[in-house]
């Protein structure tokens, strides 16, 4: 049986991307961003993905990555519009554009993993029976955002996820924003929403806001901050740091994992598109990148 580090499981995107009214076609989804910043930090990484055969194209940058990809012929491919103004990229307008469908247990493939990541972009794309099967196979990380984030007509609203408390007790490392987590728990105020989710069963809560990471864990919260020099590359931040954080939580603890995907996502941000892999440039945040102890 195949083995990697992490396989991501969620629906690659062709999301269309809106600055100041002009706007372009790009990959998109936390397979895309975070499979190639898992890559670029030397993982071993799997995608299982559904799209539209038309769109098969688009995977080739994954593979010459050396990213594994398992992806399964759907009806057609999901994809979001981001609306931004240049002079406030922190805010965006959001509506879907396609739905590739619901995961079938068949479209998971049979290989080992040290995290299984359910990163979702909509709401449908994984019920709770699959959640739970995926779960039994081992240390299962999950983006509520694919759960709580509904296509109503033409916008992307917030729903109540009516099988939270059972679908968090089977997760190891949970991911939320500040929005969504306000959403999920009502609480204005990071650490005490972060710690109200993990009483739900997740032993990781993973929190990002335009300020920075937050880390819930065991009674304690870590902060570091993204110091970005443009927000040019806003559209894809979460999942970067989340796939960050997952991939540095194999070889390091949850503070020192907090301040990778700080500085991945600090220069992810600079640029569109995913995380170029910079070495250099990545040592230099990383050298003014620290991690500040809250306790909750």
């Amino acid at each position: 049986m195949k083995t990697v580090d992490i396989l991501m499981i969620g629906h690659f995107a062709k999301d269309r991307i809106v600055v100041d009214g002009k706007g372009e076609i790009s990959p998109g989804g936390a397979v895309y961003y975070g499979s190639v910043a898992l890559r670029r930090l030397g993982l071993e990484v799997a995608i299982a993905t559904r799209l539209h055969p038309d769109d098969f194209s688009l995977l080739a940058p994954l593979k010459e990555l050396g990213i594994h990809v398992y992806a399964t012929p759907a009806p057609a491919t999901s994809g979001i519009e981001n609306i931004y103004s240049s002079t406030d990229m922190e805010r965006r307008i959001t509506h879907p554009l396609g739905f590739a469908g619901p995961f079938q247990a068949e479209d998971i493939p049979d290989i080992s993993a040290r995290i299984y990541a359910v990163v979702p972009i909509i709401a449908g794309e994984v019920d709770l029976t699959l959640l739970r099967q995926i779960a039994q196979r081992g240390p299962t990380a999950l983006d509520a955002q694919g759960f709580i984030r509904v296509r109503e007509g033409d916008r992307l609203v917030f729903k109540p996820w009516p099988a939270m408390a059972e679908g968090l007790s089977v997760i190891t490392y949970l991911k939320v924003d500040l929005a969504e987590a306000e959403f999920l728990t009502g609480q204005k105020d990071p650490v005490a929403a972060a710690a109200t989710l993990a009483a739900y069963g997740p032993r990781e809560v993973v929190l990002t806001r335009s300020e920075g990471v937050l880390v819930y864990t065991e009674g304690r919260a870590y902060f570091a901050a993204f110091t970005p020099r443009s927000l040019a590359g806003r559209t894809g931040r979460g999942d970067t740091c989340f796939a960050t954080y997952l991939g540095k939580r194999l070889s390091t603890d949850p503070a020192e994992a907090c301040r990778w995907a700080a500085a991945v996502t600090t220069l992810k941000q600079e640029k569109p598109g995913p995380w170029d892999g910079d070495k250099a440039a990545l040592q230099e945040v990383l050298a003014r990148t620290s991690v500040e102890v809250i306790q909750a």
